[in-house]
This record gives C-alpha cells, sequence and structure tokens, in this order.
C-alpha cells in the first residue's frame, strides 16, 4: 500500500476532512496521511481509540512516535493526556488502549535502527522560550539528535517564521491555524516538506501552535528498505 508516498513532493492534508477507516483491531480507526507497506509500514496517521479499546500487546521493531491530541491514551508506563509527546524506540513494546478513548497522531518506522532512546513528556506542563530570530515565536523543544529535530512552536497572532529546511520538514497544526504557500492549515491539518525546500509560516487572527520535525525526511528509503526487509 502506497499513500503519498512520493517524499520529493510538497504535500498538504486537511486530516479532519477524512473518513475514518477500521484497523484490524476493533475500536481503533485510523485517518491515513502517508503510509508505504501494509500493516507493517511506514506510516504516518491519525489514530482514534474507541472508549475501552486496545490493542494486543506488540513489539515497536521499528520505533513509534506520536502526540495525544485528545482524550487520554493508555499502557502499561501510564496515562498520557493530550498534549503527551511519547517516543517508543525500536524494540519497544507495550499494550496499548483508552479507557475512555482518545486520538493520537502517529508514526511508525521511522527511527534511526540504533536508537533506544524513551521520551514520554507531558507538554502541558513545559514552558517554552522566545525565538531568538523570530518575534512573537516561542519554542518547547521536545527531541533532539544528529538525524532530527522536534519542536512545539506557539506563533502570536500574524508571526511569521521563515527557515531553510534542508533536511525536510513535517508539521502537524494542534490550535488555531495558519498559512504556507497558497495553504491555509488548520488544526490537524498537516504539512510535509520535501528536502532542500524552505518553510515560511504566517499565523492567523489567533496564533498558532504547531507540532514541527525538521530533518528526518533524508532517511526514507533507508526506512523503507527496513519495512521491506521485515
Amino acid at each position: 500500500m502506497k499513500i503519498l508516498a512520493d517524499f520529493s513532493q510538497r504535500v498538504v492534508v486537511h486530516s479532519q476532512t477524512l473518513d475514518w477507516v477500521a484497523s484490524p483491531m476493533s475500536g481503533v480507526d485510523r485517518r491515513a496521511l502517508d503510509r508505504v507497506g501494509e500493516e507493517v509500514a511506514r506510516a504516518t496517521s491519525i489514530v482514534r481509540y474507541a472508549p475501552g479499546s486496545e490493542f494486543s500487546p506488540h513489539v515497536h521493531t521499528g520505533g513509534e512516535e506520536f502526540v495525544v491530541l485528545e482524550g487520554v491514551f493508555q499502557d502499561e508506563h501510564g496515562d498520557f493526556p493530550q498534549g503527551s509527546y511519547i517516543r517508543n524506540p525500536p524494540q519497544s513494546k507495550h499494550k496499548p488502549g483508552s479507557q475512555n478513548g482518545c486520538i493520537i497522531f502517529v508514526k511508525l518506522w521511522q527511527f534511526q535502527p540504533q536508537d533506544r532512546t524513551h521520551v514520554r513528556l507531558q507538554t502541558q506542563y513545559m514552558g517554552s522560550v522566545q525565538h531568538a530570530t523570530f518575534k512573537g515565536l516561542a519554542i518547547t523543544p521536545l527531541y533532539k539528535d544528529d538525524y532530527e529535530y522536534v519542536s512545539l512552536l506557539h506563533f502570536e497572532a500574524g508571526a511569521n517564521m521563515q527557515i531553510s529546511a534542508m533536511g525536510g520538514a513535517e508539521l502537524l497544526v494542534l490550535e488555531g491555524e495558519v498559512s504556507e504557500q497558497s495553504d491555509v492549515l488548520v488544526k490537524h491539518s498537516w504539512l510535509r516538506l520535501p528536502i532542500n525546500t524552505d518553510l515560511n509560516i504566517t499565523a492567523g487572527k489567533q496564533g498558532a501552535k504547531l507540532w514541527l520535525k525538521l530533518g528526518h525526511l533524508t532517511d526514507v528509503d533507508k526506512q523503507i528498505a527496513r519495512v521491506q526487509n521485515v
């Protein structure tokens, strides 16, 4: 299965306009953003857990990264409310579910194979720092290594950020709205930019909050090859 699998192209998806598609697990539905592979896949999705639903215990051979968008996600490691940012590295395992239901933004098989760093952050309790260059913009760093940088961006109304995305960029609007080129991105809109491009974001009248990942799209071919060799 291939969904928006040409990583040389700029892509915008307004995820809230997509239909929910049932997963193999009862009560768990998905909105696919990009995907290469079948049930084992390099994939980016919005996933909805109905109240009381859960997955069987499983190992994340290629790693799992997610942001809780609504509700409370749960596994044996704890309860993770809206705003939580989680990285479960390759070879980690858990039994995920949600007693009262939740929605998460999740990325699978997009880690470096040697990564073993667990990250469990509740960002609603984290502060931010003002950007050194762009006025009206504050940053909450979430994760950084030699391959990628992940953060939350907090835009005041009308604030603008222009950066070079040499390693590609990917963002999800968490609150408010922004414009990028001719597109207006609203809550849960998703943007992917290929390598060697520029990102030019301007917030709307109410400001905006974004999840942003930079640098990770230089390794797509290797990620896909690892999935196909499973």
